[in-house]
């Protein structure tokens, strides 16, 4: 006869009990969260991607989809509008350790609504990030 010895660790999430095999996995330490206006950013460029394709129609279905109003998706998609660089230090924002996030789309509307990228640069340097690399944000060959 064998005997085969293991460690199980049972969780129970939501009242449905989990076995796990092997002890307990340590939980990451996540250093904080990523800006909600990130998230929107990214996923602004991944819609892009999906009407680009011909996987969605048009705003309409892809608003119905995300369960989001017509005008909220335009406002997400209006992200887009803004000049690579902006678009690239929004994604790189800073994790947030606490508290609320340092910039929100809401304060952006008024940069992606001005068409030259001068002046969004120039907009974008007056909200006053700290960890921005302002250096990136002015670059003399760009719109």
């Amino acid at each position: 006869m064998t005997t085969v010895v293991r460690t199980i660790h049972i969780t129970r999430k939501a009242r449905r009990k989990r076995v796990v095999l092997g002890p307990e996995a340590p939980k990451p330490e996540l250093p904080g969260r990523v800006p909600r206006v990130a998230r929107l950013m990214a996923l602004a460029i991944k819609y892009d991607r999906l009407l680009r394709k011909g996987v969605v129609a048009d705003l309409s279905e892809l608003a119905h989809l995300c369960q989001v109003t017509q005008p909220r998706m335009t406002q997400i998609m209006n992200l887009l509008h803004l000049a690579p660089d902006i678009q690239e230090a929004i994604l790189h924002l800073p994790a947030v350790e606490r508290g609320h996030d340092p910039i929100h789309e809401r304060s952006l509307r008024q940069i992606t609504a001005k068409v030259a990228w001068r002046e969004q640069r120039r907009l974008w340097a007056r909200l006053g990030l700290p960890h921005s690399d302002q250096r990136s944000l002015q670059q003399p060959g760009r719109h």
